[in-house]
């Protein structure tokens, strides 16, 4: 595999990011794409906002990206500890089965690790993505049954009551 570089995101990696957003987006089969530059700033204010409202790891080989994880903190945990949580995992197609996505759950792995109080680190994959699924599988991970999950759209209702 080439030489492959694995760091947080910098303010000067926005744009970038904010470009393989939309790579995702497609990637997942999204057909309404946000404009560039509502993304831009929404990833401007995510990442390196005060305080930040998540963290990005890049994969970077040869000067291009070619995956990313971008995770938070969730508070409780177990106990009164808090966890890693990746929302995103994602590698180009040209950046797949050279050890990409491997790098980059040891990444959060070792970030969690790092982080005082930390007692895990937790994400998902969509049941129909075979291949995530086998890659956690060839990484060690256990498929754990007994969540399920709720999501309210962009038109967030008023509360309740």
């Amino acid at each position: 595999m080439q030489h492959l570089v694995v760091r947080h995101a910098e303010p000067g990696d926005a744009k970038t990011v904010a470009a393989m957003i939309e790579e995702i987006e497609r990637y997942y089969g999204a057909t309404s794409i946000q404009p560039f530059g509502e993304r831009l700033a929404q990833v401007e204010a995510a990442l390196f906002g005060t305080p930040p409202l998540a963290y990005c790891v890049l994969a970077i080989a040869e000067d291009d990206l070619v995956g990313l994880a971008a995770y938070s903190f969730l508070w409780p945990a177990a106990g009164s500890t808090h966890s890693l949580f990746v929302k995103e995992l994602y590698v180009r197609p040209d950046g797949r089965r050279l050890g990409t996505g491997t790098r980059l759950m040891r990444e959060m792995q070792a970030i969690a690790a790092a982080a005082p109080g930390c007692s895990r680190v937790e994400w998902m994959t969509d049941r129909d993505n075979d291949g995530a699924r086998a890659f956690y599988r060839r990484l060690g991970f256990e498929e754990f049954e007994g969540k399920v999950n709720y999501r309210v759209g962009s038109g967030i209702p008023q509360p309740l009551g």
